[in-house]
Order: structure tokens, then C-alpha cells, then sequence
């Protein structure tokens, strides 16, 4: 099946799939690239000096963050999902993925969840180059990006990539079956499998339970619990002195 240019059959597939395309209707919006970039000066607040801190600290007000670096691995988390999802449904569905260049894609941190992502020109690209799109093209640079901002260790970025990888496959199952589409099940794991050997990736998720051997913090939220693939059973408690 060709690449719709208006990636409309993606929105079939549940919200972390959405793609819009062309001009934003409220404005221009920052593109993932300059999110990316290195930070520059003090920060003051304002939603484009430095999109990667201010999407943060709404996540940390959204959800009662006792410390940055936990609202730091929602939003990185967030973000990824989206990727893995939008790049993972149009191989399935598609065929092929659109470029998501960061230059290209235009993002918008004051948006609520899940991130509101534009593309503004649509070029098919080879199912091939999925890990170079997201991967590469992406989370390494985010990665970076939240590192040079808040004290997050790689580790748990990854664990946060990988389960954020796996959440995109259990949905795309979950539309296959309704659908009547076991093939494209079977497709996106298959995919998935590939993408999870990456040195990156692997050894990020157990390979039998596909639990995480990492935990994304989100315990610390106030009444957050722990998620359903987290490395732990329960929260973990505090360690002596520390609330």
C-alpha cells in the first residue's frame, strides 16, 4: 500500500499513532531538532527558549513530581512511545514510514498527552530504515538532550525506550485481532524483535516476560504505584533520610 500523504488510517490505531500533517492551524511549532539541541543560557520560562525544560516542568506539574528527573523520564517515555508507535503503524499498515526527520517533524511542549506531533512534509522512507528513524534519528539524540538537562541515567532511558516499543506492539495486536489482521500482529513483533537487538535496546526488557529490568520512577509520583512491567512488584521504599 503507498504512504497517504495524509497519514489519515493511522488514527484508526489509538491515540499514540496520530500523525498530523502539514501546517500547524495555532502557529508555528518548534521542531524536535531544536528540542534536541543543546541548551542554551539560563532558562526563563518561555515555551521556545528551551522546548525539552519547559515540556519537563509541565509534566512535573501535571503529575506531582517530587523531583525533576522523574518528570524527565515521563516525558522522554511519552515522547518515545509516540515515535515507536506512529513509525511502528506505518510499517504495519503502510508498508513503508514516513521521514521523521526532526527538522520535519514539529512538536508542541505545551500540548497535553499524548505529544502533539506535526509532520510538515511527507516523505516515504523504507520499513529498513525504522531504526534509523527512531532510534538514531530520535532517541539518541533525546537521551542526550535529558542528560544534559537533568541527572537520568542512560539506563533507565533505554528501559523507558524498550517499554515504550514493546506498549506500541501490544496495541497494534490489539487492533489486528479486532480487525481481523493476525498477519499485522505478527509483523509489528517481528519488527519489534529486530529493533530490541540493537546494543541500545538489548537487555533493556526480560526476552520471556518482556518486564523491564529498569524502573521509569514513576512510583515517586504521589499515588503512582508501579507499572505493569516494571522491575519491581511493589514501590520501593525510601531509602533512610530521604522522603
Amino acid at each position: 500500500m503507498d504512504l497517504d500523504p495524509r497519514l489519515t488510517a493511522l488514527g484508526a490505531l489509538g491515540g499514540f499513532f496520530v500523525l498530523r500533517t502539514g501546517v500547524p492551524r495555532r502557529g508555528p511549532l518548534t521542531t524536535l531538532a531544536r528540542a534536541y539541541a543543546r541548551p542554551r543560557g539560563d532558562f526563563t520560562g518561555e515555551v521556545y527558549e528551551d522546548p525539552m525544560i519547559f515540556r519537563v516542568e509541565k509534566v512535573a506539574r501535571s503529575i506531582g513530581a517530587p523531583e525533576a528527573r522523574v518528570a524527565a523520564s515521563v516525558a522522554q517515555q511519552g515522547l518515545a512511545a509516540r515515535l515507536w508507535s506512529i513509525a511502528l503503524g506505518s510499517a504495519v499498515v503502510h508498508g513503508h514510514l514516513p521521514d521523521l526527520d526532526p527538522e520535519l517533524l514539529r512538536w508542541d511542549p505545551d500540548a497535553a498527552a499524548p505529544d502533539d506531533l506535526w509532520l510538515t512534509e511527507v516523505h516515504p522512507r523504507p520499513v529498513t530504515d525504522l531504526d534509523e528513524i527512531v532510534r538514531a534519528g530520535h532517541l539518541v539524540p533525546l537521551s542526550a538532550a535529558l542528560r544534559d538537562r537533568y541527572r537520568v541515567s542512560p539506563g533507565l532511558l533505554w528501559g523507558n525506550a524498550g517499554s515504550a516499543l514493546v506498549g506500541a506492539v501490544r496495541q497494534l495486536d490489539r487492533w489486528a485481532i479486532a480487525h481481523g489482521r493476525p498477519e499485522a500482529g505478527e509483523r509489528a513483533r517481528t519488527l519489534a524483535a529486530g529493533l530490541l537487538a540493537h546494543p541500545d535496546l538489548a537487555g533493556t526488557l526480560d526476552p520471556r516476560t518482556l518486564r523491564r529490568r529498569s524502573c521509569c520512577l514513576y512510583y515517586r509520583v504521589p499515588g503512582g504505584g508501579v507499572c505493569g512491567d516494571c522491575c519491581f512488584d511493589r514501590p520501593p521504599r525510601p531509602a533512610p533520610g530521604r522522603s
